[in-house]
């Protein structure tokens, strides 16, 4: 490869790459995080050992939609799966509380790990303790500035998604470490607020808009259907737990 030029190794952050093509390139081992691929064509590529997690529309690979196929079987293998799309207040509070008993279980295996094991990450994705700082964050977000119209629901544990910029007076501390029973205590308190809003649903405000409050916070200040917030929430459960899940196996594996 000495005709090629090296850049091995390079990281490239918050950078914009739109429209740009890669011929006779070399992307092995690649690692691609927070990134919007809408349009991206690969043709003539070799896809070998490929692991992608990521929300797919209109995906073909070799003339075939896989989306669909993609969610059926998550569908198949996840059957409570299809409760996390409800239409009527019943299905959001099912959907809630079906969350909470599947948490539950994933909280009484990390308790069994050493404290210091759920301050651990595993290739390099969130430890256990800031998954749970992260949903914190996310109801915050959604429902307690979107819904609720709280100018400032954060607490100093409160984690962000590593893409988003930085937003005033919204918290990012990456270095400290709480542990298990203050993250769960805040948890508590975060789920009770969205079970509230569940709770008071009715076909009416089901089918209500809202708006966030105006200001250089999250989500933005747009007009749209209440169900949304609530559905990215339950979205963000369901699947910061699966990887969990995940992740806890593999440091289960670590200690024997």
């Amino acid at each position: 490869m000495a005709d090629y030029q090296d850049l091995s190794g390079s990281r490239f952050e918050r950078v914009d790459l739109r429209g740009s093509t890669f011929t006779d390139a070399y992307l092995n081992d690649v690692r691609i995080r927070d990134a919007i691929l809408s349009g991206m064509r690969v043709n003539e590529a070799i896809l070998d050992d490929v692991e992608i997690n990521a929300e797919i529309r209109n995906v073909r690979i070799n003339g075939v939609d896989v989306a669909p196929l993609v969610e059926a079987e998550l569908d198949r293998r996840y059957p409570q799966r299809q409760k996390m799309r409800p239409t009527t207040a019943a299905g959001f509070a099912e959907a809630w509380e079906i969350l909470g008993r599947l948490w539950g279980g994933t909280v009484d295996r990390a308790r069994a790990l050493p404290p210091e094991k759920l301050h651990e990450r595993v290739d390099g994705e969130w430890s256990f303790i800031e998954t749970l700082r992260h949903l914190s964050f996310a109801s915050a977000a959604w429902v307690g500035r979107g819904i609720l119209g709280d100018l400032t629901p954060w607490h100093p544990l409160d984690l962000p998604w590593d893409g988003m910029p930085d937003k005033p007076g919204i918290p990012r501390d990456r270095e400290v470490r709480p542990d298990l029973e203050t993250v769960l205590a805040l948890r508590a308190e975060r789920r009770a607020m969205v079970a509230s809003v569940i709770d008071g649903l009715t076909v009416e405000r089901l089918s209500s808009s809202i708006t966030p409050p105006p200001g250089d916070s999250w989500p933005p200040s747009e007009e749209l259907p209440l169900a949304e917030p609530l559905l990215v929430v339950l979205n963000e459960e369901w699947q910061h737990r699966l990887y969990a899940e995940r992740d806890l196996d593999v440091l289960i594996q670590r200690i024997g």
